[in-house]
């Protein structure tokens, strides 16, 4: 029998109801055709205020992260696949910083990146950098669709290739390929911030919390959580995915989001 993508409203109500924190993706999980709607901020904050932690796990630059965590209804952000997290401290209202690498081992890295970046460009014209690369520290992200016209599956992977050719690590998002120097991912920082914000062991706390994603930059988190849930639009590239997560919404995108956020809250009323 196959375990994986149960339509979520199979979801056991004891199971939702045993969810202390939601780990979310941002890009095709929280947004709605690129944008955040109102019921998703809404939805989060309704999480907040019924005692869960809200925590973006995304591959968006540290600039974003900065402001993500200082105004959205969230407790922390996970940032650049895992570079980072940013928390603010609401008593002292400043913000916690941590960061994976030094100030140079970014530099260096940042180095190569800058070779790997120029090579693409080269090799797949339609490629570009991603619009929000001014705002990133540690990694390097190549947009196939955001802002660009979409490129093929072909060149995409093309992409990827350079990255690994040149023993970076390559991610693909919904959006676009990130690339970085490092062993980490989303899942390896997510631990981190648990540990050191939460004092908390996910190892052994993993079922209380519920991920949701949509891409294949997710698998790592799809496969370590027992209550993985992906949003619909991550049907379409299922194919791609080393893992797959064990709950699919019947909605896409941020509309999949609320899904989940409502089978939770209901089950804790």
């Amino acid at each position: 029998m196959n375990t994986k993508l149960q339509p979520l409203h199979t979801w056991p109500q004891s199971d939702a109801k045993s969810i202390r924190g939601v780990l979310t993706d941002i890009d095709g999980t929280l947004t709605y055709d690129g944008r955040v709607p109102a019921s998703v901020f809404d939805a989060m904050e309704k999480l907040q205020t019924a005692g869960l932690l809200v925590i973006p796990i995304t591959g968006r630059p540290a600039g974003w992260c900065d402001m993500i965590a200082r105004s959205w209804p969230v407790d922390g952000v996970v940032g650049e696949n895992g570079a980072l997290y940013f928390s603010r401290d609401t008593e002292s209202n400043t913000m916690r910083r941590v960061f994976i690498d030094s100030d140079e081992v970014r530099a260096e890295n940042r180095r190569k990146l800058d070779t790997i970046r120029d090579e693409i460009l080269a090799s797949i014209p339609g490629a570009g950098i991603s619009s929000d690369q001014p705002y990133r520290v540690a990694d390097l992200a190549i947009d196939f669709c955001e802002d660009v016209k979409p490129l093929s599956q072909d060149e995409i992977d093309t992409i990827a290739s350079i990255f690994h050719k040149h023993g970076a690590t390559a991610k693909v998002s919904s959006i676009h390929v990130n690339g970085w120097f490092g062993e980490y991912d989303k899942l390896s920082m997510t631990k981190r911030m648990m540990r050191e914000l939460y004092d908390m062991d996910l190892a052994l706390d993993k079922n209380n919390y519920a991920f949701v994603g949509d891409s294949p930059n997710d698998c790592p988190m799809f496969e370590y959580f027992p209550n993985a849930i992906g949003v619909a639009n991550l049907l379409s590239m299922q194919d791609q995915c080393s893992a797959l997560p064990t709950w699919i919404t019947t909605k896409p995108e941020g509309e999949g989001f609320v899904e989940v956020a409502e089978k939770i809250l209901s089950s804790i009323k």
